[in-house]
């Protein structure tokens, strides 16, 4: 027995590419050579994911949390103008620009540009600020974004 042990250890170990010791060389002849790793990868099954069931929002209250400490930009808007590029490049300090928008006209509040409410200037503590009058209702903002 001890002679076969020697005997095996006398073989060259099998290459990766050629046949092992279990086959013949007519066998390594009959097989195909090993194609490529990458064209036998064939992509993976994309898996259906469920829909999440629609929100019944009868009695669901929605949690704003969140976006309490979000930062919005408020601005009021006095009215608007529209000049020739020639007529804006002649303004010069003491000009005077008319505003499409009348001495006693509500003036508009602004919240990241989208107009929410009108009110009228008031003076507080030596500043201005903004009594609201009017509060744009949700389909009324709705229809200015379109």
């Amino acid at each position: 027995m001890s002679d076969e042990i020697e005997d095996a250890g006398d073989q060259p170990a099998p290459d990766e590419g050629s046949p092992t010791a279990d086959t013949t060389p007519a066998d390594a002849a009959d097989a195909e050579p090993a194609a490529p790793a990458e064209a036998t990868e064939q992509p993976a099954p994309l898996e259906e994911f469920e829909q999440p069931p629609a929100t019944e929002a009868v009695g669901t209250e929605i949690n704003l949390d969140a976006l309490m400490d979000v930062q919005v930009t408020l601005s009021v808007e006095i009215g608007r103008s529209k000049l020739p590029i020639k007529q804006l490049l002649s303004l010069n300090q003491g000009s005077v620009i008319e505003l499409d928008r009348e001495v006693n006209d509500p003036l508009d509040l602004l919240v990241n540009g989208t107009l929410i409410a009108r009110g009228d200037v008031v003076v507080v503590d030596g500043q201005f600020g903004l009594r609201l009058i009017d509060i744009v209702s949700p389909p009324e903002r709705l229809k200015k974004l379109k």
